[in-house]
């Protein structure tokens, strides 16, 4: 018999949409005769306190948000042993997009009782000193992050267009930064796009825009900013976009959607299982949609540590 859920909500998601998606879910599994309780969360940490407690009890936890209660509960549930699932609500939603979970709250309730268990690889990313934190789509450093911010800031833009129309609000102050990346692992799969500026792959210093370790190919609400990455593999996909014209960066942006940015010259795509940068001046890091703690910002020369957890979580999936 399949194990109980408990579905942790986050109210606030997709500017309430969990909420109000939140009855059609719950009626598709008492349909499906599928035993569940549900619960809000007022915050991530205590959506983790939430998830914790449900893994004592036995149970399922499920994330009904968006992408930051996605990689916050995978964690818990990782770290807990506990299986997981996942009823999107959220204005992103690329992780349950690249394991095939479908939009609809009633369609995403149906796979869950159907019960078909993935293993999945997740990331662990931490600085020195400090613990580590578990995230499930990617990390990212740079431009990116300083437009999630803007984005998780936006209450009048709501969809994936808040995403880049933040891009481009940040990049009318860029100024580049240095990036150094040191990539360790899986020597013999490494996958290089470009022209001028192709580096050495074990470590790597650079002027340029963004660093993103990806495990999935997807972030920013649909944004294929790492085509080639696959979320069970064992590997991440390390994207480094380098310095040219602001123009380059809306070149990159208007071909991300479908995964063509990697032809430009100034991306470079590498692989590895552990992967370290640090940054020329203080500038934040984020992950899932959601600032790092531990990098708000990450203080200029920190090392920020990402590395995979292959296999690490027990998803209900398609």
């Amino acid at each position: 018999m399949q194990r109980p859920l408990c579905l942790i909500v986050n109210p606030r998601a997709g500017n309430g949409r969990a909420r109000t998606q939140l009855p059609q879910a719950v009626a598709a599994l008492t349909e499906a005769g599928t035993e569940h309780r549900v619960i809000e969360s007022a915050s991530l940490e205590h959506a983790r306190d939430l998830a914790a407690e449900a893994a004592g009890r036995g149970e399922v936890i499920v994330a009904f948000g968006g992408d930051g209660m996605a990689g916050a509960l995978a964690g818990a549930a990782s770290a807990a042993g506990a299986g997981y699932g996942l009823i999107p609500a959220g204005r992103g939603n690329d992780f349950s997009s690249v394991l095939g979970i479908p939009a609809d709250p009633a369609g995403a309730a149906r796979i869950l009782s159907a019960g078909q268990v993935r293993h999945v690889d997740l990331i662990a990313v931490g600085v020195p000193g400090g613990s580590e934190q578990i995230v499930a789509g990617s990390v990212y450093a740079g431009l990116p992050a300083l437009a999630g911010q803007v984005a998780n800031a936006t209450r009048l833009l709501g969809g994936p267009l808040v995403y880049p129309v933040a891009a481009l609000r940040v990049l009318a102050r860029w100024q580049p930064v240095r990036f150094d990346v040191r990539i360790a692992g899986e020597a013999d799969t490494t996958h290089v796009r470009g022209g001028p500026g192709v580096v050495p792959r074990a470590s790597t210093a650079f002027d340029g825009y963004a660093v993103v370790v990806a495990n999935s190919a997807y972030f920013g609400a649909g944004m294929q900013v790492a085509p080639p990455a696959v979320i069970d593999d064992g590997v991440l996909d390390v994207v480094l976009m380098g310095h040219g014209p602001k123009l380059t960066f809306v070149r990159a942006l208007l071909k991300i959607k479908d995964g063509s940015h990697v032809g430009l010259p100034q991306i470079t795509l590498q692989r590895g299982s552990d992967v370290t940068i640090t940054m020329s001046r203080d500038l934040p890091a984020a992950a899932d949609g959601e600032p790092l703690p531990c990098a708000s910002p990450l203080p200029a020369g920190t090392p920020l540590r990402i590395r995979v957890l292959p296999a690490a979580l027990q998803v209900i999936a398609p």
